[in-house]
């Protein structure tokens, strides 16, 4: 292939964007707004409706929701998501199917023929896929868009598109080395979503001050979890009371009818953060769906998201790997106690915070096997062994490649015992991949499972 010819296949196309730019993560709009201005993308929204969710945690589970939702109500949908854990089509999903390899191709195709057109553009991987899926969703034009965002929010790619409504899940300490140590510093960045006079849905009641003082200074909307909606009871049965667009009355549990108020009772457990599911049902009544209990109820029942709390017999993956969500996932083991020992295949990238991350999970911890990643961010087994047996955890193995200790783990375990995969979506990835070979010996990391730069 000549130096200017195109790829035709979509693993090219991944080669060739991991290449393309000099850094990995390079926040800021300038460059992405001018490619996208160039495409056409600024002419005209890329969907009927769009909803654009940020946040350090919950903001796959938040996407998954507001798709299965949104389909149920008979919307057509769009989700923009990253990373990927086996294949890049994951992250962009057109009515509920994952792209086809020449529908990704094709935006790559578009961003390539913009970017070139005029000076020369150079952009990131991630900003290079934002750009194609954003293409190929204007494309479909579907009723409602739903995008994530993948680092920060303000100058994330993601946010060159103006949202009707945008989610803020969570905000925590992650990414310090772009985002700082400090919550306020990173509640304003997450908070650079939201647009003037467009509701925001503020999904956490531990938010610090800086994001709703961003929501004030641009004069958006806010709705916000415990005030203009909240949910009550946990597990199967939970309640949600939320708002319609327009009303901002102090008290969302008010009689249910007139004035713009929504109540939903009897909601099953979908398996993930319910504070996450009343955003999502809050953001779509804002977005203009009228809510109905019985479909509401359907959605949440059947969706699922792969590699946050994913049971797969007595395995459960969960990509969770800073501190906030070890501690989700300490609390739902908790809630489902078993017979015999919880163990831990641990895996994580050397700039997280596993002392903090193994600290929230060892209530809910018997024995620990640290595995070994690859890449030049990775951390070995032996750093994370050294950090378990300082905090008084039981080391029972270690191993090489999250693979390796799966296999470990199969010819080890008792029949009620169980295991949590955790710490990285690269790990999460090699056990899923690992699980659906079914050949333990013959499975590696998925290739492309995660770059680098958007590792989370």
């Amino acid at each position: 292939m000549s130096e200017h010819a195109l790829p035709t296949t979509l693993p090219a196309w991944l080669v060739r964007l991991e290449a393309a730019h000099p850094v990995g993560i390079d926040l800021g709009l300038d460059r992405v707004a001018e490619v996208a201005r160039r495409m056409g993308l600024f002419e005209a929204p890329p969907a009927a409706r769009v909803i654009t969710v940020a946040g350090t945690n919950g903001k796959g589970s938040t996407v998954a929701m507001l798709e299965a939702l949104a389909q149920a109500h008979g919307l057509t949908t769009a989700t923009y998501t990253s990373p990927h854990l086996l294949d890049y089509n994951e992250r962009l999903r057109l009515n509920g199917r994952q792209a086809d390899d020449a529908t990704l191709i094709a935006g790559f195709e578009a961003v390539e023929a913009a970017r070139l057109k005029g000076e020369p553009i150079s952009l990131s991987y991630f900003e290079m896929g934002t750009l194609g899926a954003l293409w190929a969703i204007a494309r479909q034009r579907p009723a409602l868009a739903i995008l994530e965002v993948g680092l920060g929010g303000r100058l994330d790619a993601v946010n060159v598109i103006d949202p009707d409504v945008a989610v803020i899940t969570t905000v925590a300490q992650d990414h310090a080395a772009f985002l700082g140590n400090d919550l306020d510093g990173i509640g304003r960045e997450k908070a650079g979503i939201l647009r003037s006079g467009r509701p925001a849905v503020l999904g956490s009641t531990t938010l610090p001050a800086s994001v709703r003082q961003v929501a004030e200074e641009l004069g958006a909307d806010v709705y916000a979890l415990g005030e203009a909606f909240q949910r009550e009871g946990d597990g199967e049965d939970w309640s949600f009371w939320g708002q319609t667009p327009g009303y901002l009355g102090s008290d969302p549990k008010a009689y249910f009818g007139a004035g713009g108020r929504i109540m939903l009772t009897d909601l099953p457990d979908p398996g993930l953060p319910l504070d996450n599911a009343a955003s999502a049902l809050q953001a779509l009544a804002l977005a203009g769906v009228s809510l109905e209990a019985a479909v509401c109820r359907q959605a949440l029942a059947t969706v699922r998201l792969p590699g946050r709390m994913q049971w797969l017999g007595p395995w459960c993956l969960d990509v969770g790997h800073n501190p906030h969500a070890a501690a989700y996932v300490a609390q739902r083991l908790a809630a489902r106690p078993c017979a015999g020992r919880t163990v831990a295949l641990i895996g994580m990238l050397a700039d997280k915070d596993a002392d903090g991350v193994i600290a929230a999970l060892a209530p809910a911890v018997e024995a620990w096997v640290p595995v070994s990643l690859e890449g030049e961010r990775a951390r070995s087994a032996d750093d994370l062994a050294d950090r378990l047996a300082h905090q008084g955890a039981l080391v029972w193995s270690r191993g090489d490649s999250p693979a390796e200790a799966a296999d470990w783990l199969l010819a080890h375990l008792a029949p009620e015992d169980r295991v949590l995969v955790c710490g990285s979506f690269f790990t999460v990835a090699a056990v899923l991949a690992w699980h659906q070979a079914g050949t333990p010996s013959a499975v590696t990391t998925a290739e492309h499972a995660m770059r680098s730069e958007e590792a989370r």
